[in-house]
C-alpha cells in the first residue's frame, strides 16, 4: 500500500494544478455549459426569506437571501452587486401582458393585445399567438440571462380568468405556461409560478418555486401546498393584513411570507 502513497500524491497535485478556477458568481466549473451559462438550475427551497422590490431606488442591504427585482430597470451590475452580497437575483417580466413603458413595447402587434389588465399602460397579451410571442418572450429572457440572473419572474400568468378581450382557456394557459417555463429552463433559469392557483395541479413539475399575492386574505393558501411537499419554495405577499393575522398559519405551512405596500417599494415587514 506505502508503494502507491507518492503515485497518489502526484495524481493530486496534478489535478490541482490543472484545476479550472470558479465562475465569477461563485458557481463551480462543474455546473457550467461551454457558453458560461449555468448547467443546473437553482433551486429555492421552502422557508428562504426574501425581498420583492420594484419600485424606487433599490435597497440592497436587506439581508435576506433572494431578491426579486424588475428585469429592465436594472443593469447587470446591480445583480453582480448582490451576488457579491450573497443574494439570489430573480428577474421580474410581464409575459402575459404588454406595457407601453418597455423598451421592447413597439415589437409587439397590434393583434395581441387586448383589454387593460387594471394597470396604467398595460393591456392583456393574447397568449394563444404563441407564433408572435415566443421570440418576444424569448428576447426577454434572454436579457434576464444576459444579465446574471438566476431565475425569472413571469406575471400575468393567469389571463384566462380574466377579461383581456380574447376567449382564452384554460389549456390555452397550461400551453403558454409551461411554454414560458420551458424557455426559462433552456436558458438555466429556475422559474416562478405566479399566482394561477387554480393550475398548480398541472404545473407544479414544470416551475421551480411559486410566488404569490394575498392567499391568506382570501383564503387561499393551503392550495400552495404541493409546491411545499415538492421541495419548492412559496414566495408570499399580503398588502392588506397585519402579519400577525397571517404569519402562524404561513409558518405551518412553510410559506415565505411578508407584507409589501402595494407599489413594492423597500419597506417589507417579514414573519
Amino acid at each position: 500500500m506505502r508503494r502507491l502513497l507518492p503515485l497518489l500524491a502526484l495524481l493530486l497535485f496534478a489535478a490541482a494544478c490543472t484545476a479550472v478556477p470558479p465562475a465569477p458568481d461563485g458557481r463551480p466549473p462543474s455546473s457550467r455549459t461551454p457558453d458560461g451559462t449555468p448547467a443546473t438550475r437553482w433551486q429555492p427551497r421552502p422557508g428562504l426569506a426574501w425581498q420583492w422590490q420594484l419600485s424606487g431606488r433599490l435597497d440592497p442591504s436587506v439581508d435576506v437571501p433572494v431578491y426579486d427585482i424588475d428585469g429592465f430597470d436594472h443593469p447587470a451590475a446591480t445583480v453582480a452587486d448582490l451576488h457579491r452580497r450573497g443574494r439570489k437575483v430573480v428577474c421580474y417580466v410581464s409575459t402575459g401582458a404588454w406595457e407601453d413603458f418597455r423598451p421592447d413595447a413597439a415589437r409587439f402587434p397590434e393583434s395581441v393585445l387586448g383589454k387593460g389588465n387594471g394597470w396604467p399602460g398595460e393591456r392583456w397579451l393574447d397568449i394563444r399567438r404563441t407564433d408572435l410571442l415566443e421570440p418576444l418572450m424569448a428576447a426577454r429572457l434572454d436579457m434576464c440571462r444576459t444579465k446574471g440572473f438566476d431565475a425569472v419572474e413571469p406575471d400575468n400568468m393567469d389571463g384566462y380568468t380574466n377579461p383581456t378581450g380574447f376567449p382564452l382557456t384554460a389549456a390555452d394557459q397550461l400551453r403558454y405556461n409551461r411554454l414560458i417555463a420551458r424557455l426559462a429552463h433552456d436558458r438555466g433559469l429556475s422559474v416562478a409560478l405566479k399566482n394561477d392557483l387554480d393550475q398548480i395541479p398541472q404545473l407544479v413539475a414544470d416551475f421551480d418555486f411559486a410566488i404569490n399575492e394575498q392567499c391568506a386574505e382570501y383564503d387561499e393558501c393551503d392550495r400552495l401546498t404541493p409546491f411545499v411537499k415538492a421541495g419548492k419554495a412559496v414566495f408570499h405577499v399580503e398588502y392588506e393584513l397585519a402579519p400577525s393575522a397571517f404569519c402562524p398559519r404561513s409558518r405551518e405551512l412553510g410559506l415565505s411570507s411578508m407584507r409589501k405596500r402595494y407599489d413594492l417599494g423597500a419597506w417589507r415587514r417579514a414573519c
